[in-house]
């Protein structure tokens, strides 16, 4: 377990503090690495609209917006930031075609994802990550701060639940979780037996990258998952056709029995 410093800079993700000041100064909506639009096959595959959803590290993004514009009942949408959330809530607030969805779809609350005892067990049948486990490794203690946030989204999961990240591959030569860590640096967190997860890994180019004239894609789609190792990680074989893929890690949450079908099954 290690901190994840290809993909960080002079800045500490992990702080509340950073984002707290970046939000006052830029203000606006800003979504990372992939906006609903992109990720909506994989949201749609994996969670029913009737799902209760937590959006952990939901920033100023709009993608639980548009989420409930696309039928989703009930998404909790947690920051460390207090600035964030205040934006949010006003935000939803004062959006008059949204106002009356919203207050009955959304909950705003400022909360540290290393910490949500606030909800008890087997709350979410989902949680989704757009970079916020990326920001802890990050951090200082990055591989304390990862598995306590593991730790309390596999607490906080149904039997069946999944949680999904999604990012950036930023490793050179070479992610729903949506994430900066390709499968070297990110099975160490997720592939641990006390979370008891089953885990996919889908691998996306990022948005608006174009394939070089004259070549042609390797994979029928890049809705199909990607083969794996048995320790989680791409194949020798596997061939990055954009260098900056992003990487989608779908985890469902085994009962005891080892079923993963208890909450709902996948679509």
């Amino acid at each position: 377990m290690f901190r994840d410093v290809s993909s960080c800079n002079i800045y500490n993700y992990g702080d509340a503090n950073y984002w707290d000041a970046r939000y006052v100064q830029e203000g606006g909506s800003f979504d990372w690495y992939q906006r609903y639009a992109d990720l909506h096959p994989f949201i749609r595959k994996y969670f029913p609209t009737t799902s209760r959803l937590l959006m952990v590290g939901c920033g100023n993004a709009v993608m639980s917006e548009d989420m409930v514009m696309d039928g989703y009942e009930e998404i909790v949408n947690i920051d460390i930031s207090s600035i964030a959330i205040d934006m949010m809530r006003k935000k939803h607030e004062h959006i008059p075609q949204l106002k009356c969805i919203l207050s009955k779809a959304f909950i705003d609350m400022q909360m540290d994802v290393r910490d949500m005892s606030f909800f008890p067990d087997d709350s979410f049948d989902g949680v989704i990550d757009k970079g916020t486990l990326d920001s802890l490794m990050c951090g200082t203690d990055a591989p304390i701060s990862a598995s306590r946030m593991l730790g309390e989204v596999s607490r906080l999961l149904k039997p069946g639940g999944i949680y999904m990240l999604s990012g950036l591959n930023l490793l050179p030569n070479c992610f729903m979780q949506i994430t900066y860590g390709d499968p070297r640096v990110r099975m160490p967190h997720l592939n641990r037996p006390e979370y008891n997860w089953k885990i996919v890994l889908y691998v996306v180019p990022r948005p608006g990258f174009e394939r070089p004239a004259g070549t042609s894609s390797s994979r029928e789609s890049y809705l199909e998952p990607v083969p794996t190792t048995e320790e989680g990680l791409l194949p020798a074989s596997f061939v990055m056709e954009d260098p900056d893929s992003h990487y989608i890690y779908v985890c469902r949450k085994m009962d005891d029995t080892g079923d993963t079908t208890a909450s709902w099954p996948c679509l």
